[in-house]
């Protein structure tokens, strides 16, 4: 499929930083002897679809101590999903680093080489901004914010190893790394916005444990 304006564009102007950022990340590589390779394949997995950190959000909405942070990282991943997902890869249609398309594209097999290299992992959809790292940065931002930050910094551990993985197993090039933390850090943001504006009758309750009898009084269930 022949690549569109936007797509060639972002080819053009990031092919270097691009190709600087993979064979930096790729010392990792020879330093380690491949052993990193199994733990980003690890991290990966963590944010594929989304779908471990939605669990998360859902178990941390559960508990009232922690149901404003579940609630956030929620919320930013449907944000940055919204952004990522249903647009800016659609209208984009960047394709992947290991593709043929982009091997014709900058006339090289670097990302080829080490795509084979780390074990030929395959995505479905296209390239930029990187959905993965959006989902990691959007709810790793929301409980940031929402969080006690002698503490919650430490979520960006987990949200730059997600970046970085990526970027290792040759599934995304760097620039579209960098889209997607810049989307997930606003989609984050906006999420914590939202969440304080939710009333405090919400994170104060304890569903789902209880429900209303008809005087009006809660009894728990369970």
């Amino acid at each position: 499929m022949e690549m569109n304006a936007a797509a060639i564009w972002i080819n053009n102007t990031f092919a270097a930083f691009d190709q600087w950022m993979v064979v930096f990340i790729h010392k990792l590589y020879e330093i380690g002897g491949g052993f990193f390779t199994p733990f980003f394949e690890f991290i990966s997995e963590l944010g594929h679809g989304g779908i471990p950190l939605i669990i998360l959000s859902l178990i941390l909405m559960i508990f009232r101590r922690t149901r404003r942070y579940g609630t956030a990282m929620l919320i930013g991943l449907a944000i940055g999903a919204l952004i990522t997902n249903c647009c800016l890869k659609i209208l984009i249609a960047r394709a992947r680093p290991y593709s043929e398309e982009t091997a014709a594209f900058f006339n090289t097999d670097l990302y080829q080489k080490l795509w084979l290299t780390v074990g030929q992992n395959v995505e479905s959809d296209k390239s930029f901004p990187s959905g993965h790292t959006t989902a990691a940065f959007a709810s790793m931002t929301a409980l940031f914010l929402t969080g006690n930050k002698k503490y919650s910094w430490t979520a960006f551990i987990f949200a730059l190893l997600m970046a970085v993985a990526r970027i290792y197993l040759v599934v995304h090039f760097a620039s579209d790394v960098v889209a997607g933390i810049v989307v997930g850090v606003v989609a984050g943001i906006l999420a914590s916005l939202i969440a304080k504006k939710i009333p405090a009758g919400y994170y104060n309750s304890d569903w789902p444990f209880r429900k209303k009898e008809e005087g009006g009084k809660h009894v728990r269930v369970g």
